[in-house]
């Protein structure tokens, strides 16, 4: 798998061609109004857990569960679950109100003592929803919800509206949570679940409002292009994330609905320095980056709906990305300087460096449900040729990348991944960086760690003060630039696209919302 980018580009071309050739003729369906909702989605999980970091998304984004607080358009927290909430004075005591009409889909009101015994739950069986919330203890009184802090944490409503953190009814201890979920709040509940196809019923005690389909089925299609065709033909109503590659298929076409908001994701690599590992050496990893044309990858190559990567937040977000600068920029001469000085060099003539008799070749650990990721992987895998980096791309299943990351089984591994996961960047940065110690910070299973970082990460828990807030989080991405201790490829933009009978299929900021209430047929 060793070409240039530039080829790539025009082979993907060549596939939009004929994806467009396939489908024509077959948009123009007349839409019929029915009951099924069809949606087109990569695969996720293969069960409904909710504590399981990957798998909590889809717990929410199937409609079938809900939190105490969400989040708009904007990334403020809002009500859902609670009517509203207050702090105390010295900052480590929180009430929140528990909506009196909520019920769970049995039927079962939703009591604030429910909604300890899910959160305490959710704490007890994930290490990073314990990490995240810091919760000291959780008390119930009627629908009073009263929740005290070890430390001032500003972010816990946002926290708490993070799918580790959906209310299910925990008296219901009779049911396989892999196969038929929890019991929850939410819109929809699970008839029948797989790795490939969830069929979704509307919940009979539904508290927020009519459900507007009785049933969705929502199926697997890890393949974006294919999922495209899918929607194009009319097999599925709404397809989430298409590729970049097929947008012009939908765009200015009348049967279509295109839903797209600026990303606050990163597609970043983690890069495994662990002593032993290749890219331990700082000047490696230094190198390795400024090998990278990141800006021709999301200029040329995804055709500009990807703005260039740096640091660790995207510029959607103000968190400075206007005022860092990234000291590993694209320059083919320093990252040749960088290796020479690291004592790689070319002792046979084969184009890649050695040194003591070992190769610089570079494990690179992808998954392909997004379509951008194995094309950053083959780019990659370009150009680090040319200063003499061997990059060896394995594919993977999406469901095995957090048992990667915490085994730390790889030497690159990207992901798409949210900057603002629970309305804080806090988690995001931290989950990958900050030092694993003792196990609390599973996912950092990459050796990286650094004082200063973990010092200011702790600083910005505490920090009520948005301004003070915003310069550690700045001060934090210097130091991970400094340290070359990830790649960010670039930000993306994400998308819902939904055939023109369906309303209000809009995907959202924080891409946690997929079916929701609100998604209808129009009449």
């Amino acid at each position: 798998m060793k070409f240039g980018w530039k080829k790539l580009a025009a082979g993907l071309l060549s596939g939009l061609m004929l994806v467009a050739t396939v489908g024509c003729g077959s948009g123009d369906k007349a839409a019929e109004k029915k009951e099924i909702l069809k949606v087109g989605v990569s695969n996720f999980a293969d069960n409904l857990e909710p504590t399981n970091h990957a798998i909590g998304w889809t717990v929410v984004r199937y409609g079938l569960g809900e939190c105490l607080t969400k989040f708009d358009k904007q990334m403020n927290v809002v009500p859902w679950l609670a009517e509203s909430w207050k702090v105390s004075d010295d900052k480590l005591t929180w009430t929140f109100r528990v909506s009196d009409k909520a019920k769970f889909s049995n039927g079962n009101k939703v009591t604030a003592a429910a909604c300890k015994a899910s959160i305490e739950r959710a704490i007890t069986r994930s290490v990073e929803a314990k990490n995240w919330a810091n919760i000291a203890s959780v008390e119930a009184s009627g629908q009073e919800l009263t929740i005290k802090t070890n430390q001032p944490m500003s972010g816990l409503p946002g926290v708490l509206g993070d799918p580790f953190f959906v209310i299910i009814d925990t008296s219901v201890t009779d049911r396989d949570y892999g196969k038929q979920g929890p019991i929850c709040t939410g819109p929809y509940t699970v008839r029948s679940f797989t790795r490939d196809k969830a069929i979704m019923d509307a919940n009979p005690n539904y508290w927020d409002g009519p459900v507007p389909f009785k049933t969705v089925d929502i199926t697997s299609i890890d393949d974006p292009n294919t999922r495209a065709m899918a929607l194009q033909k009319g097999d599925i109503d709404v397809a989430v994330n298409i590729a970049f590659g097929d947008m012009g298929l939908f765009r200015g076409k009348p049967d279509f609905r295109i839903s797209e908001v600026a990303s606050i994701r990163d597609v970043l690599a983690r890069i495994n320095v662990s002593e032993g590992r290749i890219l331990a050496d700082k000047r490696v990893r230094q190198a390795l980056i400024s090998s990278l044309d990141r800006e021709a990858y999301c200029n040329v190559l995804l055709k500009k709906t990807f703005i260039p990567g740096g640091p660790a937040m995207p510029p959607s977000l103000d968190f400075g990305f206007n005022e860092l600068k990234d000291p590993n920029a694209y320059n083919v001469d320093r990252a040749k300087t960088l290796l020479a000085e690291a004592g790689w060099k070319d002792s046979d003539g084969d184009g890649i460096l050695d040194k003591d008799g070992k190769p610089l070749s570079i494990k690179f650990t992808y998954y392909s449900s997004r379509a951008e990721l194995p094309m950053f992987v083959e780019a990659a895998q370009a150009d680090a040729a040319k200063v003499g980096i061997k990059i060896v791309p394995e594919n993977m299943d999406y469901g095995a990348l957090d048992a990667i990351g915490v085994r730390g089984d790889y030497d690159l591994l990207i992901s798409n991944i949210m900057t603002e996961q629970a309305g804080s960047p806090l988690n995001f940065i931290t989950m990958y960086w900050k030092s694993n110690i003792d196990g609390q910070n599973p996912q950092n299973a990459s050796g990286y760690s650094n004082k200063q970082f973990d010092a200011l990460a702790d600083q910005f828990a505490a920090e009520f003060d948005p301004v003070k807030r915003r310069q550690i989080l700045v001060d934090m991405q210097k130091i991970l630039l400094e340290d070359a201790a990830t790649i960010i490829f670039g930000y993306p933009t994400t998308n819902i696209i939904s055939r023109k009978d369906i309303a209000n299929a809009d995907i959202q900021t924080c891409d946690y919302y997929w079916l929701t209430k609100d998604w209808k047929l129009t009449e």
